[in-house]
């Protein structure tokens, strides 16, 4: 359960995150973001199995690439539903799915398996070495 929020967590900071620095992006607020995230990660969950699946051979021709269009698709279906987030056409969604497969990415890799920070501790030895 715990795993559970902190994605969704991770979800909500990676959307605000492209609203910020995309112009065609616009969320109202955390609590939008934070919606917005839930339903796109029930979407991915339940609907992007199957899209990848569909689309297999042009995911492969692709080398994956396509998979950002799906996720852009997935992105501009949550914007209809959710009326706190906006996306000014499909180049934005897809944007937007670059950004926020980036930053989740980012965010899941600084935080480890039971929702703490990575933290590497170096200490110095002498001048020149460190452990």
């Amino acid at each position: 359960m715990k795993g559970l929020l902190l994605r969704w967590l991770i979800l909500t900071l990676a959307i605000l995150a492209a609203a910020y620095l995309i112009d065609g992006i616009a969320v109202a607020g955390f609590p939008s973001a934070l919606a917005a995230a839930a339903l796109l990660g029930i979407l991915n969950a339940l609907l992007r199995p199957l899209l990848l699946l569909l689309t297999l051979p042009l995911n492969i021709l692709t080398l994956g690439l396509f998979t950002f269009v799906i996720n852009a698709l997935l992105l501009m279906m949550v914007s209809g539903v959710i009326g706190g987030l906006k996306i000014q056409g499909f180049g934005s969604a897809l944007l937007a799915s670059l950004v926020i497969s980036l930053v989740s990415w980012l965010l899941t890799t600084l935080v480890g398996n039971e929702g703490k920070m990575d933290v590497i501790v170096l200490q110095r030895r002498d001048e020149d070495h460190w452990e």
